[in-house]
């Protein structure tokens, strides 16, 4: 990798100090969560999703974007109205959609991460199955505990075989493979959606261990685009610009109940709780452009993207 060790074990290989900050906040000052949220949302989650932007409208990828427009422009307008659509006609499968997008697109960056650092195909397949796995079994719970109030009696029990399966599988992981820094990166990728299993809120399942996603994809995508531009540069005020006017903007929108609480007196409560609508789409967009953008069986990916995070 072309990024300086520290940061790249802290923020890339286990950004696990992210999810540890988030719960202590959290759990000590149960009264500002709203601002938590806010603050979490503005300063990692919308920028990540922001980055796609730049990301995305590279002048190298325009004549792709041109040449495939079914894939990069007519499915991405696809997505909009069945977002649009799917919010006030169908909500609650709609969020079921929108929860296994989410996964999905996380678990395949966390392996993505794990084959940029790991050239050994055998260690790869390991750590692509319990990554997987894992996050698979998070889904379900996730499902159960809010959407059917199942395990809230048993969180306990649920978290000593959750623990226990982690610590089976890392003995066995270490013993065939030894201990290096692809154990670290591949236990961040299991551990991204665990809070899932012990958290109280669902926002919380979704934020609190996906800072960890949020900070790689972050430094990933910011150091690309400098390397694009000038390998010689060593700021991206672009980039950075756009991320958080973004992630500013739809935090706000995102965060309803704090807003609601400080300013904006002029909207009616039901326009302004409509405005999550907004980062909704740009989610959804996220997730789909970015499995197109980082798939590097793809020529041009490899050209554009891959050869600026690989020496």
């Amino acid at each position: 990798m072309v990024i300086s060790k520290k940061i790249d074990f802290l923020f890339i290989r286990f950004p696990i100090i992210l999810p540890i900050v988030y719960g202590l906040f959290i759990y000590s000052f149960p009264s500002n969560e709203n601002l938590i949220i806010f603050f979490t949302l503005m300063l990692l989650a919308e920028p990540h999703f922001g980055a796609t932007l730049p990301f995305f409208f590279y002048s190298k990828n325009l004549p792709k974007i041109l040449t495939e427009k079914i894939k990069f422009i007519f499915i991405p307008i696809l997505i909009i109205f069945f977002t649009i659509f799917g919010y006030f006609y169908f909500y609650q499968f709609f969020l079921l959609i929108f929860l296994g997008a989410n996964f999905y697109h996380v678990t395949r960056q966390s392996y993505g991460v794990c084959k940029l650092y790991n050239k050994n195909i055998d260690e790869t397949n390991v750590q692509e199955f319990f990554i997987y796995l894992f996050n698979i079994i998070f889904f379900i719970v996730a499902l159960l505990r809010f959407g059917l109030s199942y395990f809230e009696n048993n969180l306990l029990y649920l978290n000593i075989v959750i623990l226990l399966s982690i610590f089976f599988m890392s003995i066995w992981y270490l013993k065939k493979f030894n201990f290096t820094k692809n154990y670290f990166t591949m236990i961040t990728g299991i551990l991204i959606f665990y809070p899932i299993c012990f958290v109280d809120k669902p926002i919380h399942a979704i934020i609190m261990g996906v800072t960890m996603h949020y900070s790689q994809y972050l430094i990933l995508t910011h150091k690309i685009t400098l390397k694009r531009k000038n390998k010689y540069q060593k700021y991206n005020f672009n980039f950075l610009i756009i991320i958080f006017v973004y992630g500013f903007l739809m935090a706000l929108s995102s965060s309803s109940a704090f807003v609601l609480e400080t300013s904006v007196l002029f909207l009616n409560e039901k326009l302004f709780k409509n405005l999550i609508l907004i980062p909704l789409i740009g989610q959804m967009l996220h997730f789909y452009i970015d499995s197109n953008l980082w798939k590097f069986s793809d020529k041009h990916h490899r050209d554009v993207t891959l050869k600026h995070i690989v020496s």
